[in-house]
């Protein structure tokens, strides 16, 4: 081969035919186009935050940026809205009735409901209202009405082999009339007229006879609420007054104790099966403790 043959073979052209350049021409086209495409695509996926969830939608921001706190205007003058059975049940009763804690019937548990629906509907009505064995009046929740303990004992015992029905509800009562009444002359200042008052401040500031500070929320949640299981040492509760029965537990410190109590321990439900506040529980503690000492 001669330097002339292989100088032209080697400077020979790629795109030998028009086919080539056609197909040359139309791929430098489309290439660019898909790579843009793609690239579009990729930003997009990559720009869209909270990708497979519901996070920036309408409703899931209105809600997070939806206030704190609410209020609602109600008509003093309306008459009461009363809970359901369920609602109740729920609320209150569950905390034992579910579970059966210190021999409470179990709902829909027709051989532990047996015993009671015998008795008749308006006698579980009154032992629930005034409180019967462990279970303490209304299960330690003093705000429902009586109107209310009856749909929830008709609730529980019509889901576990009863077919009560309920009462109705209350007629609402008339306002009363507000009559005048005559305001007392004042008191002379007299040393007469002081004695009285100077006695009850004095009786006042006396302390118990037992020598315990009585916080009147604690004594008062013990004795509509506590009393059922630490009265008599129900299901292994430290009896009220025992030193022995309390010492484990003081050594414990009363914020482990106030923390037990409110969130359960044991056999003993969340805040005793009440409503009580976080304060009204940290008071109960205190009282009982102050009688172990």
């Amino acid at each position: 081969m001669t330097s002339t043959e292989e100088h032209t073979e080697t400077h020979e052209a790629f795109i030998k035919t028009p086919r080539q350049l056609i197909t040359t021409v139309i791929l430098a086209f489309l290439v660019p186009i898909i790579v843009i495409i793609m690239l579009v695509n990729l930003v997009a996926v990559s720009s869209s935050a909270g990708s497979g969830s519901d996070a920036q939608d309408a409703s899931s921001i209105l809600a997070r940026i939806k206030p704190v706190a609410t209020f609602k205007l109600v008509d003093a003058s309306a008459p009461k809205a009363y809970m359901t059975g369920k609602q109740v049940f729920d609320n209150t009763c569950t905390a034992c009735h579910t579970a059966g804690v210190a021999g409470a019937p179990k709902v829909g548990n027709k051989a532990d409901w047996a015993p009671f629906i015998k008795t008749g509907y308006d006698e579980m009505i009154k032992n629930a209202i005034h409180g019967v064995g462990a279970m303490p009046p209304k299960g330690g929740n003093a705000s429902l009405s009586d109107y209310e303990v009856a749909r929830a004992i008709a609730y529980m015992a019509n889901q576990s082999g009863a077919s009560f029905k309920e009462p109705p509800p209350p007629a609402p009562k008339a306002a009363a009339k507000q009559q005048p009444v005559a305001e007392p002359a004042p008191a002379q200042d007299t040393p007469a007229a002081k004695k009285p008052a100077s006695t009850k401040v004095a009786a006042a500031a006396a302390p118990s006879s037992s020598g315990a500070t009585v916080n009147p929320e604690g004594e008062k949640l013990y004795k509509t609420v506590c009393f059922a299981c630490h009265a008599s040492g129900v299901m292994g509760a430290p009896t009220f007054g025992s030193k022995a029965k309390w010492e484990p537990f003081i050594k414990t410190g009363i914020d482990t104790m106030v923390k037990n109590a409110i969130h359960g321990v044991g056999n003993m439900p969340p805040r005793g099966g009440s409503q009580a506040t976080d304060a009204q529980m940290h008071a109960a503690v205190e009282y009982m403790v102050s009688h172990a000492k």
